[in-house]
């Protein structure tokens, strides 16, 4: 946690308005300088925010909606539909937790509509977050991640928002390692993980490529374009690739990317990780 130190007096100085150099080191973080903060509609955000209790030793708040969302999957995207055609958010239960005691705010959400999900939009209307570092989370069937955090950044000018871990709902097998590696290599935990170098340039495709490619993503229901190029990076585990696809044939069509990981593993079969749209 001593990363922690340094990175909210850094932060702190940073947002707070003629105050004087602090010249004073803290030994220590007290451990209710975190707050696990998260909305779940099914349960995924809630089991990557209760590994991240147990990891960190954090306070924790599940917000609540007034009347919840449910039902089956399709009606709870056309009710969020209907709610943003309006410009509705939906109503929260007060937040039970003094959030103005906390340092970090790890936020989490499931992503709907290629960003957080609606009852945060609440929640940042109502829970001053300003001059917080906000850590956020999320859970995702293809991607979200960076569109969120881009979003959390316009709409919280005034806070810090750090990088953040996002994990699709299909591999929450891999959480414990994949979470465990996120706060290490972030400093929210001591400990050592590998040095993992940029992907390096796109390349064509060979044969194999295509065939890691087809058997990560033709069992997903949404298109994930053809694969034009590739690149890679080798890590202790396995290899990761990023593939740039275009969902047509036009070269003015939309490109992604989508990441893919094969483990060094016996009769490994390659995992669909996330995908970024442009």
């Amino acid at each position: 946690m001593k990363k922690i130190v340094i990175w909210i007096f850094a932060c702190m100085c940073m947002l707070a308005c003629g105050s004087k150099k602090n010249d004073v080191v803290k030994e220590e973080t007290p451990q209710n300088t975190v707050l696990i903060l998260y909305y779940s509609q099914t349960g995924a955000t809630a089991s990557v925010a209760n590994q991240l209790k147990s990891c960190l030793n954090a306070d924790i708040e599940e917000i609540i909606c007034e009347k919840p969302y449910s039902g089956s999957f399709e009606e709870t995207v056309e009710r969020c539909k209907k709610e943003r055609e309006k410009g509705e958010i939906p109503a929260i239960k007060p937040i039970k937790s003094n959030v103005q005691k906390y340092d970090i705010v790890f936020l989490g959400y499931p992503i709907w509509f290629g960003t957080y999900a609606s009852p945060i939009a609440t929640l940042i209307s109502k829970a001053h977050l300003e001059g917080k570092m906000i850590v956020p989370f999320c859970t995702f069937g293809s991607g979200g991640l960076e569109s969120s955090i881009k979003d959390l950044k316009e709409q919280l000018p005034r806070s810090v928002i750090m990088e953040g871990f996002g994990i699709r709902n299909a591999r929450l097998n891999s959480l414990p390692e994949e979470l465990n590696e996120f706060l290490i290599r972030n400093g929210y935990l001591q400990g050592e993980v590998e040095e993992i170098k940029d992907f390096n340039v796109q390349l064509e495709l060979t044969d194999a490529d295509k065939e890691i490619f087809h058997q990560a993503c033709d069992d997903y229901p949404y298109p994930m374009g053809t694969p034009t190029s590739v690149s890679k990076r080798y890590r202790n585990d396995g290899t990761e690739y990023c593939f740039i696809t275009r969902l047509s044939d036009d070269v003015n069509a939309a490109k992604m990317q989508v990441y893919i990981k094969l483990r060094n593993e016996q009769n490994a079969v390659p995992e669909f990780t996330k995908v970024i749209r442009n």
